[in-house]
C-alpha cells in the first residue's frame, strides 16, 4: 500500500447560489488542504458550456493554484488535445513548468468536454479531428523530448521542458494508445466505470516500453464522499447524484445543495443510470471507505488513485478529502 500514491482530481464545482470567483478559491482551499496533507498530485478537468464547472480555462486556473502553493503538483485532468493545437497547448504548459518546474503535469483526453454545439463553437471548421489525436500527442511529446534537434516549430517556452504526459480515457481507445506510446495511463471510473478493467487489462498486456516509460502505470480515478458518518455522507452524495440526473436529461445548472431523499428526483431507469455510473464511489465514514479502498486496490493493481467528490458545501468537502487521507494513511501503517 505505500507504494501506491493518492492523489485528487478537481472539477472546481459551482455550488448553487454562487459564482465561478467563489469555485476558485474554493479551489485554492482544496489545493492547500491537499498540499498540507501530502495528495500526490492535483488535477483540473477542461469542461466547456457547464455552468456548474470552472475549469473551462484549465491551464489558466492551474497556474493560479500554483502562484499560491509552494510544492503541490498541478496538472490538467485533463485537456482536451482536439479542442486546440498542439502547439498551443505546448506553449501553455511549457509556460508552466518555466514558471514552476518540476510541478506540472499534462494529462490529455480525446472527447470535447462539452456538448456537440459547443464543440462547434470551439473547433469552428473542426480542424482538431479526433482522427489527429494519436499524431498531435506525439507531437506534443515530440517537443517536450527535444527528439528532432532542430524543428522547423518549437514552442517557445515548451522544447525539452520533458514535462509527464498521460492520457486519459473511459474507454480502450486511449489505453490502447498509452500502450502503444509507452505512456502512464488513467482511467475515468469515477464516471464512467464500465471498461475499467477491460482497459487495464489492455493496457497492461500490449503496452510497449518507451524512453518515458519502462513498464505500464495506470491510474484509477474514482469518487469519494466522506463524512463522520455514513447518513452523513450519502446525504452530501446526492449533490453530485442530482448533478448526473440533471446531465441525463440534457439540463446544467450549478452544484445544488443536497436533499434527503434522492426518490423525489429520479425516475427509476433514472436512478438505473445514474447509480451504474458512479458505481465507482466511496461513499460512508472512515471504516465504509477504508474497505472500499482496500477492495480496490486489490481488484485493479492501481499504480495510483486519483479521488474527485463534488460536494456543495466549503467546508464538508474539505473534511472529505481530510477523512480521505486519513483512510489512505491507516493503510500505509
Amino acid at each position: 500500500m505505500t507504494s501506491v500514491p493518492f492523489s485528487l482530481l478537481d472539477l472546481a464545482p459551482i455550488p448553487q447560489g454562487s459564482q465561478p470567483r467563489d469555485a476558485f478559491h474554493r479551489s485554492l482551499d482544496l489545493a492547500r488542504l491537499a498540499e498540507k496533507r501530502g495528495y500526490h498530485r492535483y488535477w483540473l478537468a477542461e469542461h466547456h458550456n457547464m455552468t456548474g464547472i470552472a475549469s473551462a480555462a484549465t491551464s489558466v486556473l492551474i497556474g493560479y493554484l500554483a502562484a499560491n502553493t509552494e510544492t503541490l503538483r498541478l496538472g490538467s485532468g485533463g485537456v482536451m488535445l482536439p479542442n486546440h493545437s498542439p502547439l498551443v497547448i505546448a506553449e501553455q504548459f511549457g509556460t508552466l513548468e518555466t514558471l514552476y518546474p518540476g510541478r506540472i503535469d499534462l494529462g490529455l483526453g480525446r472527447a470535447p468536454g462539452s456538448d456537440q454545439r459547443t464543440m462547434m463553437a470551439l473547433r469552428r471548421h473542426m480542424s482538431g479531428d479526433i482522427d489527429n489525436f494519436p499524431r498531435d500527442v506525439s507531437e506534443l511529446v515530440s517537443w517536450f523530448d527535444a527528439t528532432d534537434p532542430n524543428p522547423a516549430v518549437r514552442p517557445v517556452p515548451g522544447y525539452n521542458t520533458r514535462i509527464p504526459v498521460w492520457l486519459l480515457g473511459s474507454s480502450l481507445y486511449s489505453a490502447q494508445l498509452a500502450a502503444q506510446l509507452g505512456l502512464p495511463f488513467a482511467f475515468a471510473s469515477h464516471f464512467a466505470p464500465d471498461m475499467l478493467f477491460q482497459a487495464l487489462q489492455l493496457y497492461r498486456t500490449q503496452f510497449k516500453p518507451s524512453a518515458r516509460l519502462e513498464k505500464p502505470y495506470a491510474m484509477v480515478c474514482i469518487n469519494i464522499v466522506a463524512a463522520d458518518s455514513n447518513r452523513d455522507a450519502e446525504f452530501l452524495f446526492t449533490s453530485m447524484q442530482q448533478a448526473f440526473v440533471r446531465l441525463r436529461r440534457g439540463e446544467t445548472g450549478q452544484l445544488p445543495p443536497p436533499i434527503e431523499n434522492m426518490d423525489s428526483i429520479w425516475s427509476p431507469a433514472e436512478k438505473y443510470g445514474v447509480q451504474q455510473a458512479l458505481s465507482m464511489s466511496l461513499v460512508g465514514d472512515t471504516a465504509k471507505v477504508r474497505h472500499g479502498l482496500l477492495s480496490l486496490l486489490r481488484e485493479t493493481n492501481a499504480d495510483e488513485i486519483m479521488v474527485n467528490g463534488q460536494i456543495f458545501d466549503t467546508q464538508a468537502r474539505l473534511h472529505s478529502f481530510d477523512l480521505a487521507m486519513d483512510v489512505y494513511e491507516s493503510l500505509k501503517g
